[in-house]
């Protein structure tokens, strides 16, 4: 069994190669092609966290992978990661688990990767400006999925918390500096947000984000936090305004996700107004954007082919590159 940290994994493996691996789940889960029960979700509320359990299987490949993924926001205050996990990559012909992973890393890049895949797939192909509201664990590698997908000029990012905010954009400009992109700390959600080309929130917020009157004609909008029923961190107003509403999973997302539950519940908009999922635009059953103007919005929970693929993907290249730790 081999055992890859986070060095092992940031020196075989970039975001460009996480994007086209999650392009694939996506495509595999659209397919039919992978089982993802919808994760396991047990409450630890005495200390505000949440403990998820999320099994995949590939048959085409022959892999499964199961994630342990623990939500605890509160940690940020004490400097630790706000999604501790591991994931376990199984050989599905002989059952033995063959590597196990950071899945924190994991989980990051995935994370980041969705949204890059959607960008890949739907923002406009002139987009300059990024917005980012959101600075806790996850927030680097959307910002890095955004680079990596569109050529930015600019990206504002926002955070209630002024001086997490700054260290954010300043450890930023040092890891991100290759991309070229000036990254500038927002003064408000507003300043962030008007004028953008491409807009990503991911905060465990209950409340919207953002104002959907300052999202712009043309905008695409990936919103990546909300992964329960009560959390909310979408204007629910940019739903009627958006031409296409599409999820990497509409079903998990259904189940899951309160930026679209609440809105369905309170009659701002209907399944009708649902595109589908982004694994069809991948695979061509789909139409995407069709012009510059339509605001396009991406609501992703995550599914756990994204992990699946991630994951078999780091490995092969560990293994080829005779990286990690061997537990005989």
């Amino acid at each position: 069994m081999l055992l890859l940290n986070r060095k092992d994994i940031q020196s075989v493996f970039t975001m460009k190669e996480s994007i086209e691996a999650v392009k694939k789940a996506f495509m595999l889960y659209s397919q039919g092609k992978s089982e993802v029960p919808l994760r396991t979700n047990i409450q630890a509320s005495k200390h505000n966290g949440t403990l998820l359990f999320m099994p995949a299987y590939v048959e085409d490949i022959d892999c499964a992978s199961l994630k342990i993924v623990n939500i605890f926001p509160d940690n940020v205050k004490s400097g630790l990661p706000t999604a501790p996990a591991q994931v376990l990559l199984i050989d599905a012909k002989t059952g033995l688990v063959s590597a196990v992973l950071d899945g924190t890393y994991v989980t990051q890049l995935r994370t980041g990767a969705a949204s890059g895949a959607a960008f890949d797939a739907l923002a406009r192909k002139d987009a300059k400006v990024g917005a980012l509201i959101g600075t806790g664990g996850q927030a680097a590698t959307q910002l890095e999925a955004m680079l990596c997908a569109r050529n930015l000029e600019t990206v504002r990012i926002f955070d209630l918390d002024p001086e997490r905010l700054n260290a954010f954009v300043e450890r930023m400009r040092q890891e991100l500096g290759s991309y070229g992109a000036e990254l500038i700390a927002a003064a408000s959600s507003d300043e962030a947000v008007e004028g953008a080309d491409i807009l990503v929130t991911i905060t465990p917020s209950l409340k919207p984000v953002f104002n959907a009157d300052k999202v712009k004609p043309g905008c695409t909008v990936s919103c990546v936090g909300a992964y329960q029923p009560h959390m909310q961190e979408m204007d629910p107003k940019i739903l009627p305004r958006a031409s296409k509403i599409y999820f990497d999973s509409q079903s998990a997302v259904l189940a899951e996700s309160g930026d679209i539950i609440i809105p369905l519940n309170d009659g701002t908009i209907s399944e009708s107004a649902f595109t589908g999922e982004l694994g069809d635009v991948l695979l061509g059953n789909m139409v995407g954007r069709e012009n510059d103007e339509e605001i396009i919005v991406f609501e992703t929970v995550g599914i756990g082919t994204q992990d699946l693929m991630a994951a078999k993907a780091i490995y092969d290249k560990a293994v080829a590159a005779k990286v990690g730790t061997m537990w005989e």
